[in-house]
């Protein structure tokens, strides 16, 4: 995590420096420092603390002791809706938008694993309009350091087999046997709609990066290999929306794996898989626009840290005629996360 926080006062937001991960009482000692330290620096006495509605956050716990020490209101911001009030924020925009927030974690109200979320969404409120398909991740938080494993699970989920792929080939057979028992009767296989994943499953896919040693390295080879295609040449994968407002990649993933096994160029597949990501992000834009008239679509979340992504998103959506906002000076990922759930609470309380 890249946690950060931010106080209000009036219309200025104060962002903090970095703080990294709090998975420490050391870490949630800095993090309280860092509070009283900006608090008394900008003179801000809080009226309302606001958090991440996952439960297992030690800022979570955090935020409840603070509120219970202040006697102040606590609120849970979902994580997806504030990456897209981040950027509102930003753009000194209410809403309501089309928000489009990717990235790798975020936790939904329904218990899984969220990331790939297309949301009406304003300062105060979201609904969820459409998202990626729920898929199996074979080890939960493990299998992020092995991509292998990702992409095991989406092909098991979305082809009900395995094929021989050359680029999986080399991993051990025991672990493979062990992952089909995992999805197949869902052990320790949390469910996912999220994009960061998805970039790992495709990275260990094409055999670009199977196995990483640092946080989103196998996204950032990805987008390196992309970078070094054609992409006039390349061509989007098929992909389909279904009336709840799934977008399912059964269809890409099987052509990837086709291609893989034709011995298509891995920077040609890598290519055609960002220009199919901004093909799902105007399509499903495209959709909720018929739904509710909207016009604008706010970009947030660490999947638009890809330059690629973010620059084919802008083209597609523009293209259609849409208003686009996206991160200039706020980060994308969850660096300017805290920013979105203060304004978020600003309005909760009815002071926005």
């Amino acid at each position: 995590m890249k946690n950060t926080l931010c106080l209000l006062r009036g219309s200025d937001a104060f962002l903090s420096q970095h703080i990294g991960e709090v998975d420490s009482l050391e870490a949630l000692e800095y993090f309280r420092q860092v509070l009283e330290h900006l608090s008394e620096l900008f003179k801000v006495s809080p009226q309302v603390i606001v958090h991440d509605m996952h439960p297992a956050y030690l800022t979570t716990r955090l935020a409840r002791e603070l509120a219970a020490e202040r006697g102040l209101p606590l609120l849970a911001v979902q994580h997806h809706h504030a990456h897209i009030a981040a950027c509102l924020a930003e753009h000194g925009r209410k809403g309501p938008v089309i928000g489009v927030a990717l990235d790798g974690t975020g936790y939904g109200p329904d218990g899984a694993i969220w990331g790939g979320e297309i949301l009406i969404a304003s300062v105060e409120e979201y609904e969820r309009a459409a998202h990626l398909e729920y898929l199996p991740l074979p080890g939960g938080e493990a299998a992020i350091r092995r991509p292998y494993r990702i992409a095991w699970g989406y092909l098991l989920a979305t082809q009900g087999m395995l094929p021989d792929l050359p680029t999986l080939r080399s991993f051990p057979a025991q672990e493979r046997r062990i992952v089909i028992r995992q999805v197949e009767r869902g052990i320790n296989t949390p469910l996912t709609s999220s994009c960061g994943r998805l970039f790992d499953a495709v990275s260990a896919l094409t055999g670009i990066c199977p196995v990483t040693t640092f946080e989103a390295q196998a996204a950032i080879a990805l987008e390196l290999a992309a970078r070094e295609a054609n992409l006039s040449r390349a061509g989007p994968y098929p992909f389909t929306i279904d009336g709840e407002g799934v977008i399912r990649i059964g269809e890409m993933l099987a052509a990837i794996a086709s291609d893989v096994q034709g011995g298509r160029p891995v920077s040609e597949i890598a290519a055609a898989f960002h220009l199919t990501i901004a093909g799902m992000i105007s399509r499903a834009a495209e959709m909720v626009r018929e739904q509710t008239g909207l016009e604008t679509v706010a970009l947030s979340g660490g999947v638009f840290q890809n330059r690629l992504i973010l620059r084919l998103a802008r083209e597609r959506l523009r293209a259609a005629g849409f208003e686009v906002l996206s991160h200039r000076q706020v980060p994308a990922n969850d660096g300017g996360l805290s920013l979105g759930q203060a304004v978020i609470g600003l309005h909760r309380i009815g002071q926005g």
